[in-house]
């Protein structure tokens, strides 16, 4: 019996999404640190070997249930030929043919957590923390992280080559410290959870601007850990606020075609009200403490906008405020480009510009895609067609998901109509 080819894909897809961190966390936890490059390789094998095979074979009752018993079977068969564990292999099979989603120390219900706090390891700086946990967990690819940090590949590349070679030779195990050296390893876990949502916010390529398995699994996520002694701080909280801030917007940002709406374009009937609660919920949990959090400050930005009944009603003072803070308290270059939008409605675009301006010779910020597509926008408002679409060409060069391309051609369209048959990309 043979089986769509599209329908197998679409199906692995799914998987590869939903089961491969899952089963990439309890091959490395049970095998060690030291194994984790074999676990992503078995991972992706699995799902490969699904792909040529489920077409002519159908799909097994229990696709995930397959791909766990496969890339058990494929890791012991690796694993074998390793005199280390061999007298270990009884005690490991029981542990792969249990799937067991331990809790080390009885501190975590979840494996993708546990597994967090384990990359989040010491002998690591905080970046490469963060990236090995992208690229292990969640199967980004370099460029996802490079654009996740506003760095150059090779500078991730290298980061991860180096800290897997660590690993290896110095045989660091995947463990989890006792519970009062925990907070240490949070800030990086919080940060992971933080970038793992905005690419399924903003997806950073692809067909689709909305990965919603991302930013349904890190709202679990960052739930779980709120919840738990171990992850119960106002900034978890204030992070989570912003996630479901953001997340009440979704259904708003794309239309029937798949084409992207600006926040001043969104039907706010559409924003669900249930998570804005939830949103407003855990920023009042949020409040204590002494601590003011990036994540703070953005959920507070956030805030503003769930409030405001239209975007011309937007409460731009506060939000420029917050910024202001933001900048001040924890500064990066998209905190910076952000502000300019807020400017740009208070006192109007080519303030705005001028504030930008600086920013041109730098290539980090230059390079990415929102930098230009900001200038192109004040550019419009100010009517200096011809500047603007110098700027929303850039924008196109650097775009990456279908829906934004498609955005940016039909806004070149708009501030180039004598070129209307030339705008094919």
């Amino acid at each position: 019996m043979t089986q769509d080819s599209q329908e197998v894909s679409e199906l692995v897809a799914h998987l590869f999404r939903h089961k491969a961190a899952e089963i990439t966390a309890i091959l490395t936890r049970i095998f060690g640190f030291a194994n984790l490059e074999l676990a992503e390789d078995v991972v992706q094998e699995t799902l490969l070997k699904a792909l040529q095979q489920w077409p002519f074979s159908g799909v097994p009752k229990n696709p995930a249930g397959w791909i766990m018993q496969v890339a058990k079977n494929q890791t012991l068969d690796v694993l074998r030929k390793q005199n280390l564990f061999r007298q270990k292999e009884a005690e490991i099979t029981r542990q792969l043919e249990q799937q067991l989603m331990p809790h080390q120390n009885g501190m975590f219900t979840d494996e993708q957590l546990t597994m967090m706090f384990a990359c989040c390891h010491p002998s690591f700086p905080g970046e490469v923390q963060i990236a090995l946990t992208l690229k292990s967990l969640y199967a980004f690819s370099v460029p996802e992280i490079a654009r996740a940090f506003l760095t150059q590949e090779s500078t991730i590349a290298q980061r991860l080559v180096r800290a897997k070679r660590k690993i290896r030779d110095e045989n660091i195990q995947l463990e989890l410290p006792d519970e009062k050296h925990l907070s240490e390893r949070l800030d990086a876990v919080l940060r992971v959870l933080y970038l793992v949502f905005n690419e399924g916010y903003s997806a950073t390529e692809g067909d689709h601007l909305i990965r919603q398995d991302l930013c349904d699994e890190s709202i679990r996520l960052t739930s779980l850990l709120a919840n738990h002694p171990a992850g119960d701080f106002p900034k978890t909280h204030a992070l989570l606020s912003l996630m479901y801030f953001q997340a009440s917007r979704s259904e708003a940002r794309i239309d029937a075609d798949e084409n992207l709406l600006l926040l001043s374009e969104q039907d706010r009937s559409l924003w669900d009200r249930e998570k804005i609660w939830h949103g407003f919920h855990h920023l009042d949990q949020a409040s204590s403490g002494n601590e003011l959090s990036q994540y703070h400050l953005e959920a507070g930005i956030a805030s503003v906008h769930a409030l405001s009944s239209s975007y011309e009603q937007t409460n731009w003072q506060e939000i420029l405020s917050l910024y202001d803070t933001l900048i001040a308290t924890h500064p990066s270059p998209i905190a910076k480009l952000n502000r300019t939008v807020a400017l740009s409605m208070l006192e109007g675009p080519e303030v705005a510009i001028r504030e930008l301006e600086p920013m041109l010779s730098d290539p980090v910020i230059s390079d990415y895609y929102l930098f230009p597509a900001t200038m192109a926008d004040l550019y419009n408002r100010m009517g200096m067609q011809e500047e603007a679409a110098e700027y929303y060409n850039r924008t196109l060069s650097l775009t990456r998901t279908e829906p934004e391309r498609k955005f940016i051609r039909r806004k070149l369209r708009e501030v180039s109509p004598q070129k209307r048959g030339d705008v094919t990309e």
